[in-house]
């Protein structure tokens, strides 16, 4: 039976009914992604043809990209206007002049992933303007490397919930942990373990407090603690909760000496002393509006075992959304406990299912990126004010960014109109590029507001290797129907648009979507050997619809290699230790982000 897999759920398909079955072993099959399987077949959403806007065929220069009728046109004449206006573009203004926009998680699948698909094709094309972090961690993406050296802890690396559930005694989750997110992992997942975990860590003695302004964001059967804030004030608790543990000399100063840097000036902002205001209970009580003694019978609760501190991605998608981040940071580093099984902080557990898995990291396969010769990007975010500020500069990460002049957009996969903070100013902005060419399979808002709109397969029309770093499932995706309409794989319209403008090897390395697989396959089976495993040879790998890794030897305990020795496995931070102060963000001189 063939598999196939989605950021919703993985699955093993009937191709008699098409029905969608759970994969086997899975202990909480996800419901979510079966809907995608009936919007595959959804004509009446579906890019049927290659399509023009009919103004932007006389000319009209983008003002009529909302709401304007499109004429259907063949393959080859999608295709010429294409590589026509990437030329004119190119040579007109610049590679930088050209937005290279993909944003969403697209094709669960790592060969057909739109994102990867379209940098590539840029970057063999001579470059163009690239998208920087992401908004799913994206404050958090660009502060812990300060802080811990690498963003490590948000996308890859986190404590598994086998040790949390076997050593931990108390979980403390700012932002909760709410349910509905266990059924999503980028990229699929086939073990969906999270209910079967906390419900094992409950059963072993485990308290949780959850500190959300949301009831529901915990669920049922953990028997919550429920502590109710004002939305974005929880970095004040977490510094009231440290402060607390300071004035009663809770605090673990062995720990905070040997493996953190900047703790005398972190102490003295706790205390007071370096602003005049101590960041006690009381003072954080009246910011986030709940009683001074809920923070200090949690400051209590803290120290009464094993701790871990959590915190969700959404609590650092916010103004100054880098601080709750810091903040539990230096909190867990005060209780001493980072590194310690089932101890120590991380985050995300209440995000994606994937965070906390017992998994075998490296083993992946990915397809590389080509070199971008343009070297110009922007903030992910920034996407509407690149293009009404061109030429305006920014302070970004302790750089300066000047904003290109972006004339023309190439978006495959995914839709801005979904992400974007502010859609009145993204609609202003989009009516500014030249050119807007969507590769999509459904008419999105974005498909509905391009000039040139290119048809793509969905994942059950095309074969792929799918699968997640944070899972132990690495699919043999299987095309199960023909393409619907005349929906082409992104590769291959973007290989033939590649031909047209000289540089089609570049793009395909002189392989066609078999010869990529095959690579990928190779390149899965020699990290597997790397490791000591024996994966299976190609026919099994897609006969018996992909390969479930071994668990690895021993639990994922983040930082333990540090903790165990910080002089042989120092962090990549100046210091070689957690900043709980840091000297490079106080050299960029920010106003709105103290050291």
């Amino acid at each position: 039976m063939p598999y196939t897999a989605a950021h919703w759920g993985s699955y093993r398909i009937d191709r008699e009914t098409g029905t969608l079955l759970p994969v086997e072993g899975d202990p909480q099959p996800s419901r979510i992604g079966k809907g995608w399987a009936s919007a595959s077949r959804d004509r009446n959403s579906r890019v049927m043809k290659p399509a023009i806007r009919k103004g932007w065929l006389e000319g009209d220069g983008g003002a009529g990209r909302s709401g304007d009728r499109y004429v259907e046109i063949s393959w080859d004449e999608a295709l010429r206007h294409c590589a026509g206006e990437l030329t004119r573009v190119r040579e007109t203004y610049g590679n930088g002049a050209i937005f290279g926009g993909s944003y969403g998680w697209s094709s669960a699948g790592r060969f057909h992933h739109a994102r990867t698909q379209v940098r590539r094709f840029l970057g063999a094309a001579g470059g163009f303007t690239d998208q920087s972090g992401n908004y799913s961690w994206g404050a958090a993406q660009f502060i812990l490397p300060h802080v811990l050296g690498d963003h490590a802890a948000v996308s890859s690396d986190a404590t598994s919930w086998k040790s949390i559930s076997e050593h931990a005694d108390l979980v403390v989750a700012f932002g909760g942990l709410n349910p509905k997110n266990w059924h999503v992992t980028s990229g699929g997942g086939g073990d969906y373990h999270l209910p079967d975990w906390t419900r094992k860590a409950k059963a072993r003695g485990v308290r949780f407090i959850s500190v959300s302004p949301l009831q529901g964001d915990a669920p049922d059967w953990l028997e919550a603690d429920w502590i109710a804030p004002r939305p974005n004030t929880d970095t004040a608790i977490i510094l009231a909760l440290a402060q607390h543990l300071l004035a009663t000399d809770r605090h673990d100063p062995a720990f905070l000496d040997r493996y953190c840097d900047g703790w005398p000036t972190f102490r003295d902002y706790l205390t007071g002393t370096s602003d005049g205001i101590a960041k006690t209970p009381d003072w954080a009580a009246a910011i986030a509006g709940i009683p001074a003694t809920e923070i200090t019978g949690l400051a209590d609760a803290l120290t009464t075992g094993r701790t871990l501190l959590t915190a969700s991605w959404s609590l650092q998608r916010s103004d100054h959304g880098e601080q709750p981040f810091w903040a539990l940071i230096a909190l867990a580093a005060m209780l001493g406990q980072i590194g310690l099984p089932g101890g120590g902080f991380g985050f995300g557990y209440g995000s994606m299912n994937g965070v906390g898995a017992v998994r075998r990291k490296g083993v992946m396969p990915s397809m590389p990126m080509t070199d971008n010769p343009a070297r110009s990007t922007i903030p992910v975010a920034r996407i509407s004010d690149a293009m009404l500020n061109p030429g305006a500069e920014i302070a970004f990460n302790g750089q300066t960014i000047r904003y290109p002049d972006i004339r023309m957009i190439q978006w495959a996969g995914g839709n801005p109109f979904h992400h974007q903070q502010d859609l009145r100013r993204l609609e202003q902005a989009w009516q500014k590029p030249e050119t807007i060419i969507v590769q999509d399979s459904w008419w999105t808002p974005a498909a509905k507001r391009a000039d040139i709109v290119l048809p793509a397969t969905t994942a059950l029309e095309r074969s792929d290797i799918g699968g997640t770093y944070r899972d132990s499932h690495i699919f043999a995706m299987q095309q199960i129907v023909a393409p619907v309409g005349q929906a082409r794989n992104d590769f291959d319209m973007l290989a033939d648009i590649a031909e047209a403008l000289g540089c089609r090897d570049g793009f395909t390395d002189g392989l066609d979507s078999t010869g990529w697989l095959d690579r990928l396959y190779e390149d899965m089976a020699r990290k597997g050997r790397k490791q000591g495993l024996t994966p299976p040879d190609k026919t099994r790998f897609w006969q018996d619809g992909g390969w479930t890794l071994p668990p690895p030897d021993q639990d994922e305990v983040m930082l333990s290699a540090f903790r165990e020795s910080p002089e042989q496995h120092p962090l990549k931070t100046p210091s070689g230790k957690i900043q709980l102060t840091s000297p490079t963000i106080d050299a960029f001189g920010y106003d709105d982000c103290p050291a």
